[in-house]
């Protein structure tokens, strides 16, 4: 049983620190947009700047995502510690490398693919290891970890903006570095807790075993109805999920001008997204089983209706006013990833299952910002792009309705199976008995006579 505590809060804060550094960052991407359209604009390639550009972001986003899959099955080789470690320092290596960059292309494999690759392999332990300290409190600890990124998200870009007006782009990406250097520190808190005996029997023979391929590549997460509908039903919704941080800072440019801080809704998103984690966070321990699923349908309903509620917004407060509703259902949407794939897959497989839905949520998120930087290209304006943003978030919420009663049902008959096996078994015993009994009776009446 997990300790639900001791050590436990430690590896919290430093998963905490974990998910502040890489998705601070991510989230953060608006304005190192905004300083990449200024360094890197002008000549003839203005007309495609904007989607040129926005694929450095929703590259790196998507990337993070992407490898998933991959970091499942390295975190069950080489355990949570290993992983996040060496994903942090291939982190630092690339965003170290994107400052000595001079055009805009080399980003796309520094900071689009280097860089988020080592987020990647540096977050998704801190995920998996929560589950092995918490399990109780696994939802709030849950919420105060997600809630990392969000104290990150409100205080990165004015720190950014300071930065990059005072020292530029590249210094700044320099100063970043330092983030995930205690990301790398941070990795080494993961101590493990499930031991398995094949580790023990390798580590006696000074040999490491590969364990058998069904267990490296576990596929069988998705012969559970309910994850297969969760698996589609989240990238489905994700299309338009990650167009607000990459083009929201422009699109207020394009508005407003200089004459409003646009960093300020970024703020918004964050501290509202922070308090959305711990109180759906704490929620969410009191929702039984997958019904947790129906905070995620409202949550995708709210950020649709919001997405599509931006361009309509033509006073400044009024986008005030729409992040802070979006950043409190984003927090709910991320704070319960976790608590719903335990639920619907079990704790022996919810590190692949958990990466398999972050692979398949890479292509949404990797492909949305980047046409709607084209038709801000082509229109001239953001509208259309963040109407359209809206509508996979309200497809994808009705798909994940039905989760709840497909689980309930496979669980039915789960409980049906054990039952009738034990049935069986005590009857085959009884058999036994009776049958050794017979014969035991007359052997012992021989020896008598």
């Amino acid at each position: 049983e997990p300790p639900e505590g001791g050590w436990g809060w430690v590896v919290m804060l430093a998963a905490m620190w974990c998910n502040g550094a890489v998705f601070g960052i991510q989230n953060s991407c608006g304005v190192l947009f905004v300083s990449m359209l200024q360094l890197f604009g002008g000549g003839e390639d203005d007309k495609q700047l904007t989607f040129k550009t926005a694929w450095v972001g929703s590259l790196s986003m998507g990337m993070v995502f992407f490898c998933s899959p991959i970091v499942s099955v390295f975190t069950d080789l080489f355990g949570c510690r290993k992983v996040a470690v060496i994903g942090a320092a291939v982190g630092f290596a690339g965003l170290l490398s994107s400052s000595f960059v001079s055009t805009i292309e080399p980003l796309y494999f520094t900071y689009g693919i280097l860089f988020a690759c080592g987020c990647s392999f540096a977050y998704q332990p801190s995920l998996v290891i929560l589950g092995q300290y918490f399990k109780q409190r696994l939802g709030l600890v849950n919420g105060i970890v997600t809630a990392g990124s969000s104290l990150f998200t409100v205080s990165l870009p004015f720190l950014l903006r300071v930065l990059i007006d005072s020292v530029g782009l590249y210094n700044t990406l320099r100063v970043l570095c330092i983030l995930m250097f205690i990301l790398f520190l941070a990795g080494f808190t993961y101590k493990p807790l499930v031991s398995n005996a094949k580790d023990k029997e390798g580590g006696k023979k000074g040999k490491f075993r590969f364990p058998p391929e069904k267990k490296i590549c576990n596929f069988s997460v998705f012969k559970v109805l309910s994850y297969r509908i969760w698996a589609f039903g989240i990238p489905a919704a994700l299309f338009g999920y990650f167009v607000p941080y990459v083009h929201l800072m422009n699109h207020v440019k394009d508005r407003f001008g200089d004459s409003v801080p646009e960093e300020v809704l970024l703020l918004c998103l964050g501290v509202t997204s922070g308090v959305g984690r711990l109180i759906f966070g704490r929620v969410a321990d009191y929702i039984p089983g997958a019904k947790k699923v129906y905070l995620q349908v409202a949550s995708f309903f709210f950020i649709g209706l919001m997405s599509m509620m931006i361009p309509l917004c033509h006073v400044f407060g009024g986008l005030i006013a729409v992040c802070l509703f979006m950043g409190l259902f984003d927090g709910c949407f991320i704070c319960i990833m976790a608590p719903i794939a335990f639920e619907l897959v079990g704790a022996q497989d919810v590190s692949q299952a958990i990466g398999f839905l972050l692979g398949f949520m890479s292509i949404p998120m990797t492909v949305g910002p980047p046409i709607a930087g084209l038709l801000r290209d082509h229109l001239g304006t953001y509208d259309v792009a963040f109407y359209l943003a809206g509508v996979p978030p309200l497809i994808g919420g009705a798909i994940l309705c039905v989760i709840p009663w497909v689980h309930e049902r496979h669980k039915l008959k789960e409980r049906a199976k054990p039952v009738d096996g034990e049935t069986t078994e005590k009857m085959l015993e009884n058999e036994n008995t009776l049958v050794l009994d017979s014969t035991e009776k007359p052997v012992k009446e021989m020896e008598s006579g």
